[in-house]
């Protein structure tokens, strides 16, 4: 399971990153159409007494930007959850122990001495 696992997790990660800078991006496209709209007729921007626009249109490319803004940290939040998870799964398939493959025809050895420095070769029949 960690063997794989990690590697899906990483991918999740990637994509949910990915999908929140998508969704960022989207954010920024429609606040910049509010600032347009804002710029053409500063009327369309007047604010109620609660916060809100008092102009239909600007509240509702307001709350649409509010909208992907929390599309995007909801994503980015999922996205670096998932690196953490895969950031423990590759530390753990490190640290865990392994046998020795039995499939390993010769092994090299090497030894310090005290002047030098030995190689040898062990051949398994």
């Amino acid at each position: 399971v960690v063997k794989y696992g990690k590697w899906l997790v990483a991918a999740g990660a990637v994509g949910m990153n990915v999908l929140a800078a998508r969704d960022h991006n989207r954010a920024e496209d429609v606040f910049g159409a509010l600032e347009a709209r804002c710029s053409d007729d500063p009327r369309l921007c007047d604010l109620g007494d609660g916060g809100a626009y008092l102009d239909p249109g600007t509240e509702a490319l307001y709350q649409q930007s509010v909208g992907y803004d929390r599309r995007a940290r909801r994503w980015l939040i999922g996205g670096e959850t998932a690196l953490l998870g895969a950031a423990a799964m590759f530390v753990w398939e490190l640290t865990r122990k392994t046998h020795r493959p039995d499939n390993i025809p010769f092994e090299p050895e090497v030894r310090s001495l005290r002047n030098a420095t030995g190689v040898g070769l062990r051949l398994s029949f």
